[in-house]
C-alpha cells in the first residue's frame, strides 16, 4: 500500500468511526501507527484534520472537506476489490442507523441470513429513535421511516408500514370494542409526546375518509412505551404491523377496526454517501427489500 494511500485509508476509517483504537482494530495496525499516519496526514497537508481530547474526536472544518473527497476514492477502490472478487467475496464494516423498534423487530432478525451469506462481512448497528447526523457519525446507510428531510442524500424505499390500532384483551373486555372510529372519542387512547394530548388518527373505508380527534390520559415518548402501554391495558394504541406482529399473533393484543385503512409510512434506506451506494451497502438493501417484504406480508 502506497503511503498517500495508507494515509487517506487510515484517516478515513479514523473520520467515521470517531475513534483511533476503532480504526486500529478494523485496519489490524497498532494505535501508535494510526496516530503517527494521521500527524504524517497532516504535517503533508499543513492542516489540522481531527480535533482530539481525552474522550471526544471531531472533525475540524478542513478535516470535514477532506472527508467528503476522500471517502469517494475509498469507496471506489473497495468496490474495484469487491468486483474483481465477485459479489460472494465482500468484506469490510457495514454501519447502520435505524430507529429502536423497527430495528429490533423487523430488521435485526434478517441480520444472521444476511452474514451467513457474506462470511467477510461485519454489520455495526447503532439505534436511536433520535434522527442521527449521518455524515460526522459515519454511517453508511440509515433506515428511515416516513419523509425524508434531507434531499442532499441518497435514499431507496424498502418497504412499506401498514398502521393499525390495536388494544388487549383485559382493556376491550373492560371498556367495550370500538365499531366505528367516532367511537374512539369515548376511549383511552396512547399517544407519542408530539402532541398536546390529542391527534387526529385518519381511517379509510370503501373510499370515504375520517377523521378522528383522539385524546389521551398517558403519553410516552417511545414506540415500545406505547407497545408496552397497550399491552398493559391503558388504552387503544395506533402500531405499525412490524412493531405489534407477534403481540397479534400470540392474541396479546388485538386489533380493532380492521375492515378500516390507515394511511402507512415508507421505510427508505438513506445513503449519506449518494445514490451510488459500495457494492456491499447495495448487497445489504437488495437483501432487504426482499426479506422485509416477508416481514410485512400478511398485514
Amino acid at each position: 500500500m502506497s503511503d498517500r494511500w495508507q494515509e487517506l485509508s487510515v484517516f478515513v476509517r479514523v473520520a467515521e468511526g470517531g475513534s483511533f483504537s476503532r480504526a486500529a482494530r478494523e485496519l489490524r495496525m497498532s494505535q501508535p501507527s494510526v496516530s503517527r499516519i494521521i500527524r504524517e496526514l497532516e504535517a503533508r497537508l499543513g492542516v489540522k484534520l481531527l480535533l482530539r481530547t481525552t474522550r471526544h474526536l471531531s472533525l475540524t472544518n478542513a478535516g470535514a472537506i477532506f472527508l467528503e473527497r476522500a471517502k469517494p476514492v475509498i469507496n471506489d477502490w473497495e468496490d474495484a476489490e469487491d468486483a474483481a472478487r465477485g459479489a460472494d467475496s465482500l468484506r469490510g464494516v457495514i454501519r447502520i442507523a435505524m430507529p429502536v423498534m423497527y430495528g429490533t423487530r423487523a430488521v435485526i432478525p434478517c441480520m444472521p441470513l444476511f452474514l451467513a451469506m457474506h462470511p467477510d462481512l461485519r454489520v455495526e448497528i447503532t439505534m436511536s429513535d433520535e434522527r442521527q447526523n449521518l455524515v460526522t457519525d459515519g454511517v453508511d446507510l440509515a433506515i428511515r421511516v416516513g419523509t425524508l428531510d434531507d434531499s442532499s442524500f441518497g435514499a431507496r424505499k424498502l418497504a412499506t408500514l401498514k398502521r393499525m390500532v390495536v388494544a388487549s384483551p383485559a382493556y376491550l373486555e373492560r371498556r367495550g370494542v370500538p365499531n366505528n372510529p367516532a367511537d374512539l372519542s369515548n376511549h383511552d387512547c396512547i399517544l407519542g409526546l408530539g402532541g398536546v394530548g390529542r391527534e387526529d388518527w385518519s381511517f379509510r373505508r370503501s373510499g370515504t375518509v375520517t377523521s378522528v380527534n383522539v385524546q389521551t390520559r398517558f403519553q410516552v415518548d417511545s414506540a415500545s412505551g406505547i407497545l408496552a402501554s397497550a399491552i398493559s391495558g391503558l388504552g387503544i394504541c395506533m402500531v405499525s404491523d412490524a412493531m405489534a406482529s407477534a403481540e397479534l399473533r400470540s392474541g396479546t393484543l388485538c386489533q380493532v377496526l380492521s375492515e378500516y385503512e390507515m394511511k402507512g409510512d415508507d421505510i427508505f434506506a438513506v445513503l449519506p454517501g449518494g445514490p451510488r451506494p459500495s457494492a456491499k451497502v447495495k448487497a445489504l438493501i437488495d437483501f432487504l427489500i426482499i426479506e422485509l417484504a416477508n416481514v410485512h406480508q400478511g398485514f
